[in-house]
């Protein structure tokens, strides 16, 4: 679908021979500029201000090397990134991925999608993202650690409690986080709320691990209400076995949904009876093993290898919370066809344009990431807000502000569809309320 607003389209022929080789990150900015081209057409202050052109620029982009001893005592090196994308609402805010995909495109669209999705929290924050192609599967406890402190004896010159708060994304957990803290911590003398996703015992929320998978629900519980429907008796498929599925699971469960499937970069198993939540845990957070394992336990449930067939499985609503682009146009086709009337994504940009199209040809309703996913930034802000004031709040405490948080993001969206005359498009509702915000800061700070 090509755009309609001639000035929007010539930018974004700019993007394109600016940013050749990233095509995550040109499908993020095209995804945007297709929201927002009955704003360029209501507001040519912002296109004077020249807000949309920046928009789409990294204020910074931070790209080193990484190198660690390993095991055996063979140097390695993998190349770092931070891209500190838009600081006009607050400290850029993003996490840092570790996997083998990572580069600066992957980056990129990760920093820029991170602009909108912090904007609509209400919280002051920036965007920003960050990571390594480092993987630190197979890997030992001393290797990530080694890895993780060189990463952060580059990284820490550039971030800082008021400047740039980066958190855990794929990748990185409690684990990596604790060892980028403590190198932060012994290099600048100073305990700071550098990072988010800190353990309990050193400044970490409660609630922080469960908030993505939560918010996830909470949006999608309001959306459906809104839509005359609830999770209640809903048959789910989520894709993922990491943090946002597991408590996307636990929290669609307890509102009355029945998950079915789960998967990893493997695979995914099918247990029709419901998944048992118990198990993937023990599986994920504590062995470390393949999703695979889980019918050794039910041999009734079904494991299949790859994991674009989890969206044939018959279902009323499907949660990707894997990575970006695993729904293609055929496998929401699939889903359509299987009776699947709502898609809300746990992960970030896991649907292409193409699957984008085939949602709304079929009246499916469709939850976009930067709207749904947020509840990990929330709960990370609000983890910036207690290392502020030095506070520690009650899981029920950051729970219930990460519901009333995923509320407001909903009527946020909601209410810009329809200023806009886009009623029930939520992508475009998202893209428009997250932008304004961020827009009218940019253009009252000036030219910067």
């Amino acid at each position: 679908m090509a755009l309609k607003n001639q000035y929007l389209a010539d930018l974004l022929e700019k993007v394109k021979q600016r940013n050749q080789g990233e095509p995550e990150f040109i499908q993020a900015v095209t995804e945007v500029f297709m929201s927002l081209e009955p704003v360029a057409e209501k507001r040519p202050d912002l296109i004077e201000a020249g807000v949309f052109e920046r928009i789409v620029e990294p204020e910074r982009q931070i790209i080193f090397r990484v190198p660690w001893v390993d095991d055996n005592g063979v140097t390695q090196v993998n190349r770092g990134f931070r891209i500190e994308f838009n600081s006009a609402i607050g400290p850029y805010k993003g996490g840092l991925r570790l996997h083998p995909s990572v580069y600066l495109g992957i980056i990129k669209f990760l920093g820029f999608e991170q602009i909108f999705k912090n904007s609509l929290t209400t919280l002051p924050m920036g965007g920003g993202k960050g990571g390594s192609d480092f993987n630190p599967k197979g890997k030992s406890d001393g290797e990530v650690m080694r890895f993780c402190q060189s990463f952060m004896t580059e990284l820490c010159k550039h971030i800082g409690p008021d400047t740039d708060v980066p958190a855990g994304d794929i990748g990185t957990g409690a684990r990596e986080i604790g060892y980028m803290f403590g190198q932060y911590k012994r290099i600048r003398n100073e305990f700071t709320g550098v990072l988010t996703g800190k353990g309990l015992t050193f400044g970490g929320s409660l609630a922080r691990t469960e908030a993505t998978g939560y918010g996830v629900c909470y949006f999608t519980d309001e959306l459906l209400k809104a839509n005359g429907k609830s999770f209640k008796d809903q048959t789910v498929v989520i894709s993922g076995s990491g943090n946002v599925a597991i408590y996307a699971t636990q929290k669609a469960t307890e509102l009355g949904a029945k998950v079915v499937a789960l998967s990893d970069s493997n695979g995914y198993i099918y247990d029709e009876n419901g998944i048992d939540l118990a198990l993937v845990k023990q599986l994920k957070e504590v062995e470390r093993k393949r999703i695979k394992e889980y019918v050794n336990v039910h041999p009734e449930a079904k494991y299949t290898e790859g994991c674009s067939g989890i969206w044939t499985i018959p279902c009323d609503i499907a949660l990707p919370c894997a990575t970006q682009n695993e729904i293609d146009e055929n496998s929401a086709k699939a889903l359509a066809e299987n009776g699947c009337y709502a898609v809300i994504e746990g992960a970030n940009m896991p649907s292409t344009p193409e699957a984008i199209e085939v949602y709304f040809a079929n009246n499916m309703l469709y939850g976009p990431a930067k709207a749904a996913n947020a509840g990990g930034v929330a709960v990370s802000g609000l983890e910036m807000s207690q290392n502020s004031e030095r506070l520690s709040w009650t899981f029920e405490d950051v729970d219930n502000r990460l519901h009333n948080i995923m509320k407001e993001i909903f009527k946020s969206c909601d209410e810009a569809a329809k200023e806009y005359g886009m009623e029930g498009n939520y992508m475009a509702g998202a893209n428009i309320a997250g932008f304004l915000k961020v827009a009218e800061a940019m253009k009252a700070q000036g030219c910067v």
